[in-house]
Parts: structure tokens; sequence; C-alpha cells
């Protein structure tokens, strides 16, 4: 990875080496300006020459690869990873902000006084889009950058869907029909699909089975209500056990792949074009396609990757190559205060240690019909009780900080025995917390390279 440059007048220069670099600050010629990108600025010079150079960025909803080129040099290859639970952030501090207004001063409740302004878009997606728009940012602002080549398509999902199901391409009224076409709710045109059949067991209603829906990929993992993401699954297989690794329920697939990517990129591609060239005026903007790229990354015979598609867009495709680089978003701190740890009883089957959830009832609630089998009755003897544990402090390393230890450096998991120890990964070795000394915190974005 290159390092960028400044010059002493605030001139973007030609991005340098990282050798080079830590001569030049190491015999005071430069000073660093900026962390991210890295950027030094030097005390001496004030102008200079400066070439062609373009950022393509391979845009995605999961995914993005931004690679910064000139004729000769690849200088940055980038690839950053979004968020995928920015909803469950957003009601986690919600929930905190409620609570604290609460217990300070009671409030009079308010309803219907949220305005949104014009463009508004649900935050995943803006988290999404400003993600973007503040990768761009930060490499214009520290590199001479001519040219921005973005990759932008439109997708019809009704016809891609159509396409998976091996069905006729939607036409007309057809755009208007859904899944759910005459039938009232999900729940019964999910049962009316599967033909009240169970997809585990094979029981329908005949048999006495009663139906449940079952989210295939969990709604915490990101799972949509999209039909091709529900199944009907009866009571006796629509169990916690069955939901856990190696349950039935387990690692389903979908029989449809998700159009997620298909529909961000639909509802923010303009936003995202007008943005960057509203703010971007002096910088040509160009616009390529999914397509063009994967034609041109068979010309030149290279993998498929963010950062490789990001490569062979534009009008450069330099053969020095930089070391790609990843970055994911970390959370420093668990805002979670409190933990369960569940009783431990013997199992009067094998004589193993299980815990109270693997030998319950088999009852959500009193008001609930049984799901599975009575589990209850083989706990035998109670090894040791459930216990809350609340948390009173804050340790001083958190998880996916970087530390130093015997001269190399580690990404810890956090802390242990009341914040004493550190676990190291990925060998997840316990060591003294006085043995360690911190390197970086890892607040915000998480480098790493790619394996």
């Amino acid at each position: 990875m290159s390092v960028a440059v400044m010059s002493k007048t605030g001139m973007r220069l030609m991005p340098t080496s990282e050798y080079r670099a830590r001569k030049l600050l190491k015999s005071k010629k430069a000073t660093v300006y900026r962390y991210n990108p890295f950027t030094i600025q030097l005390t001496e010079r004030e102008t200079g020459d400066v070439q062609t150079v373009e950022l393509c960025m391979d845009t995605g909803y999961l995914h993005i690869g931004t690679s910064v080129k000139s004729e000769k040099h690849e200088y940055l290859g980038v690839q950053i990873d979004t968020l995928t639970d920015e909803k469950q952030k957003h009601d986690a501090c919600r929930m905190y902000r409620r609570q604290r207004r609460s217990r300070k001063r009671y409030r009079q409740s308010r309803f219907n006084n949220r305005k949104r302004s014009d463009g508004w878009i649900a935050p995943s997606l803006e988290h999404k889009k400003d993600i973007h728009i503040q990768t761009i940012s930060r490499i214009c602002n520290a590199m001479p950058i001519t040219n921005i080549t973005l990759e932008m398509g439109n997708f019809d999902t009704q016809v891609l869907k159509a396409l998976e199901e091996n069905r006729p391409l939607p036409q007309g009224t057809d755009y208007q029909h859904g899944e759910r076409y005459g039938i009232a709710t999900l729940r019964e045109a999910v049962f009316a699909r599967d033909k009240y059949t169970c997809q585990c067991c094979r029981k329908t209603i005949a048999d006495g089975a009663i139906l449940h829906v079952h989210h295939i990929i969990y709604r915490s993992r990101g799972g949509t209500n999209r039909m091709s993401n529900l199944a009907t699954v009866c009571d006796r297989c629509h169990t916690p056990a069955n939901h856990k690794p190696g349950g039935r329920l387990y690692n389903w697939k979908p029989k449809i792949a998700s159009f997620k990517g298909a529909t961000f990129m639909t509802a923010v591609r303009w936003k995202m074009y007008n943005e960057v060239k509203s703010k971007f005026s002096d910088i040509n903007l160009h616009i390529t396609y999914g397509a063009e790229t994967k034609e041109q990354r068979r010309a030149f015979d290279i993998t498929k990757s963010h950062v490789n598609d990001a490569l062979v867009m534009g009008q450069f495709h330099p053969k020095h190559r930089s070391r790609p680089v990843c970055y994911k978003k970390k959370r420093r701190n668990n805002r979670c205060l409190e933990k369960f740890y569940d009783a431990k009883y013997i199992d009067s089957r094998d004589g193993k240690k299980r815990s109270g959830q693997e030998l319950f009832n088999g009852r959500i609630n009193r008001n609930h019909k049984k799901d599975s089998e009575n589990l209850h009755q083989y706990r035998q003897q109670k090894v040791s009780a459930g216990r809350r544990t609340i948390r009173k402090q804050h340790y001083s390393i958190q998880p996916h900080d970087i530390i130093v230890f015997n001269r190399q450096q580690f990404e810890t998991s956090g802390c242990h025995c009341n914040g004493a120890r550190a676990i190291l990964l990925p060998q997840k070795k316990s060591v003294a917390i006085k043995k360690l000394s911190i390197h970086k915190y890892a607040g915000g974005y998480f480098k790493s390279d790619f394996t």
C-alpha cells in the first residue's frame, strides 16, 4: 500500500512507497498529516508534477472494492465490509435512550412528531451509501484523483426471480400480481405453496400436525419475510433444539437467492451518483456496469474478487499491484451489562451434564401447547445453579484491540478473570494483563490483510 503525500502548501502530490515515507519522516523532511488513509506532508517541497490518477469502486451491499491506480502503478487496493446489523444497533440505541430518559424524570409521551426529509431512505441503506461516499471523500482529500468510475447497475428483481425459478418473464400485469395475489395473509400463502405439508417430516393436517411458519435464515442473522425464506413445519419439528447446530432446521438453504444487493443498488444508485457529482464537481465521473467488468476480468484472466473488479474498471490496468487490505467495522465495547448462565443437571439417560434449556419441558409458556417431548423428567441432580452476572467496571482492553505480547501483535477477544487476563486470537490464549501493552484501540474499522 502506498502512502499519500501532501506538499508544504497543501497540494496533493503523487503517492510514494512506505520505505520512502519512513525515510522522509525520520529525516524530518515530512510530518504525519492524516492517518486514514495514512498521509504525510512535506516540510520543504511546495509543488510537483501530478499524473492522471483514477479511483475505481465496485459498489455493493455487503462488500465494497476500491482501487486507486495510474498507468503503471496501483497505489491502493481496499475492500470494505459493511455492517449487516444496522437496524439492530439502532433498536438497541433507542432502547438505551428511552431507559435513560425514563430514569431521569417523567416525560409525557409524544406521538406523530417525527418528520422525514425529502429523499429519506432507511438507516440501513443510508449507512451503506454513506460508507461509499466517505471512502471516496477520504481518498480524494489525500490523493490527486482526476477520474472516478463507479459500478452501478439497475436490477429488475421480478425478472431475476423468474429466471431462478425457470418461469416465464413477467409482462404487463404480472408485475402487479405477486406471490400473495388472491391470498389474504403471508402465513396462508406459505401454507398454500407448501400444500399444507411439513417440509421436515412431510406430515399434513390430516395427520394431526399443527403447522408453523419457519424462517430458513433466522431474523437475527438478516433473514427476511420473503416467501422464499419461509417454510412450513409442524409443531413437532419447530422446536428450539432443531433451531440449534445439529438440529433439523439448522443451516437450511433458501430455494431462491437473496436480492438485497440488487434492491439496495436500485434504491440508492442515483442518490449516490448525484452526491458524488455535487461533492467532487472538478473530477470526471463515469459509470460502468457489472457485465462490462466481468468481460474485462475474463480478458485479463484475473480471479473474482471485489478489489480485482475495481482494478479492471476504468482506463488503467497496471501490472504493479498493491497488497489488498480488508477493513471490517468492529464494535469496541459490548453494552450488555448483564448475562445469565444456565443451571447444569445430570441427565438420567446417560449421566452427562446438560443445561436446563436442554432438559426443558417443551413448553414456551403455560398457555402454550408443548411443541416437543417433556425432557424435564430426566433432570436428576443439580450440579451448578443458574446465576446472573452484572458488569460493574469497564476493562481497559476490549474486544478487537491490538496488543503487543512478546514483541508480536495480536488481536484480543476481551478480558476475563475480572479483568486480570486477556484472551489473544486466533489461538485463544489467556495472558496476564501485566504482560501486555496496547498498540491500537479498535474503534471504527479494523484492518486485516487478505489470507
